[in-house]
């Protein structure tokens, strides 16, 4: 079987996640603990008895989830030799689909998505962005759509195109809300807003971006052991200098969700392995491409169904 990996971003965390496998794997605990003295507090206290508002703060959702990706991984390949053919994850899941590919180091990866959510959180004042999600419009309308109620200084965007029919926008809260609302008049199922305060991967992410950049020149980056599809271009990249370059871009760029998995399906893929808690990509990927069989590696019982899987 030819299978992917993929990893999940902000959105999936839940208090308690990761706990079924902790009881089973010693990796657990050691990889969060590895975590907490890299950010200097115990991010596996919050992972487990929160409160969810703490674990919800962007600059503690990033390194926790980061985390639980890569534990999923180093279980999975603890549980099977074969190997997966391509990476990818879904925006800060892309840092840890190239930890997990030798690219970057796990606590250089933890400091920085850190430090990459205090800067998309400073970068915007609670109250000026927001995020929505547009279902049922094709891409060209939504895009129409955000053209039509971004004015002066106030932007809406396409920032996540994540399945087909599904597509997030971003940007000023106002142009947001009015970009909602001629969705709704183009018969769109649904403008749903999202509950989280930053404008991610829109131009309003800017000026966080060019700060990122500038903590990417400070770690080391390697060329990946696997290849890793990055958002930006949907693409490869051996380079680490262009890794780096399309890690700071993504921050200000929208998220090519539908092109990577349309990629990643062209190499031949039987399967695609979300590894990390919760089935938000393996829900997005069924209705990108219907041919591959989604996994999750979010619980024993779903671990084991893949191996067995691989097995058959």
């Amino acid at each position: 079987m030819k299978f992917a990996c993929v990893f999940p971003g902000q959105g999936s965390q839940s208090i308690g996640m990761m706990a079924e496998l902790a009881e089973q794997h010693s990796e657990v605990k050691e990889l969060f603990a590895r975590a907490s003295e890299a950010l200097g507090y115990d991010l596996w206290q919050i992972v487990t008895e929160g409160p969810a508002e703490e674990l919800n703060k962007t600059e503690i959702t990033q390194p926790a989830m980061l985390t639980a990706g890569v534990v999923a991984w180093k279980i999975l390949r603890k549980s099977t030799d074969e190997q997966p053919v391509v990476v990818a994850g879904h925006s800060l899941g892309e840092y840890t689909a190239l930890v997990c590919a030798g690219a970057i180091k796990f606590e250089d990866a933890v400091k920085l998505v850190a430090e990459r959510g205090r800067l998309m959180q400073a970068a915007v004042p609670e109250g000026i962005g927001a995020m929505a999600a547009i279902l049922g419009l094709d891409d060209d309308v939504v895009r129409s759509v955000c053209e039509q109620a971004s004015t002066g200084d106030l932007i809406a965007q396409a920032v996540n195109y994540n399945s087909p029919g599904q597509v997030v926008i971003a940007g000023n809260t106002e142009a947001v809300e009015k970009a909602m609302e001629l969705a709704k008049q183009a018969k769109a199922k649904r403008a749903l807003k999202l509950p989280v305060s930053v404008p991610s991967h829109s131009s309003l992410m800017a000026g966080a971006a060019e700060q990122l950049g500038t903590k990417l020149a400070e770690i080391d980056i390697n060329s990946p052991r696997i290849p890793v599809f990055q958002n930006v271009d949907a693409a490869t990249h051996a380079d680490p200098a262009e890794i780096a370059d399309g890690l700071q871009k993504q921050l200000h760029n929208p998220v090519l969700w539908v092109d990577t998995v349309n990629n990643m399906m062209a190499q031949g893929i039987d399967a695609i392995v979300e590894c990390g808690p919760g089935k938000v990509l393996a829900g997005l990927n069924r209705r990108i491409d219907k041919s591959a069989t989604n996994y999750t590696i979010d619980s024993a019982e779903n671990l084991q169904k893949f191996i067995d899987a691989l097995a058959e």
